[in-house]
């Protein structure tokens, strides 16, 4: 890629980490197109590049060993495929796939392992962002475990809001009951009680936000924690106004 000025990336992390951090990675930056079903890490197979998705939205999804899978977490702007590397496993089970078209900038491997092993704060740096994916991944647990559906539900719109530009969520019925590990009927009839509420307003293939606050009422504790905590220690807010 073309040398690029680190305020022109609109991957939050590559715009976040330090000016050194960012000239050890610059030469060997890819942008590419990231269609709908785009493999970012495949399970059990060692990933040739890191990914930082600048539009669009992946999903990391877990599956069990009789077939039956459920998505525990997201990555949009705000992060980086592949980043167990991090914990110095080469691969991982479970799949990180594009669920929304986007664009990104790949790394690779080598270059990015290189990097954070020479560098002690180019290895912070990431190892504080892999304690937010482990952060979301522990509430979306407590949420599967004490909130109903509807709360559930708003947690997930708010966390796909997050991460994807505007307030029309090129998301389908089916891509939300993955997400929920629920039947697509069930999220339909949960769809219509934030309709109602004004909360939202769903079409074929799209979820429009009418209101991020309702949303957060709906959601109450259920969303927040995870979204503070990364502000806290990378230094920007999840949500890019």
């Amino acid at each position: 890629m073309t040398t690029v000025e680190q305020s022109k990336i609109y991957n939050t992390l590559l715009r976040t980490v330090s000016p050194q951090s960012f000239a050890r990675l610059v030469d060997e930056m890819e942008r590419v197109d990231l269609p709908v079903r785009y493999v970012l890490v495949e399970d059990g197979v060692a990933p040739k590049y890191i990914y930082f998705i600048e539009s669009g939205l992946g999903s990391v999804v877990a599956t069990s060993s009789d077939g039956e899978s459920i998505e525990v977490g997201h990555v949009g702007r705000e992060g980086a495929s592949g980043m167990h590397i991090m914990l110095a496993v080469p691969a991982t089970p479970g799949r990180t796939f594009m669920q929304v078209s986007g664009s990104g900038i790949r790394v690779p491997i080598g270059v990015f392992t290189d990097a954070v092993a020479s560098d002690a704060e180019t290895r912070d740096f990431f190892l504080r962002y892999v304690h937010t994916t482990v952060l979301q991944l522990a509430h979306s647990a407590l949420a599967n475990a004490r909130y109903s559906m509807q709360e559930r539900l708003a947690r997930w719109i708010l966390m796909c809001h997050d991460r994807l530009d505007g307030d029309d969520l090129p998301v389908t019925h089916e891509f939300l009951s993955l997400m929920l590990g629920v039947r697509r009927s069930g999220v339909t009839d949960q769809l219509h009680i934030l309709e109602g509420r004004h909360a939202v307003r769903s079409t074929r293939g799209n979820l429009r936000v009418l209101s991020r606050q309702k949303l957060l009422d709906i959601a109450g504790g259920c969303y927040g924690v995870p979204e503070r905590e990364y502000e806290k220690v990378l230094g920007l807010p999840l949500r890019m106004k």
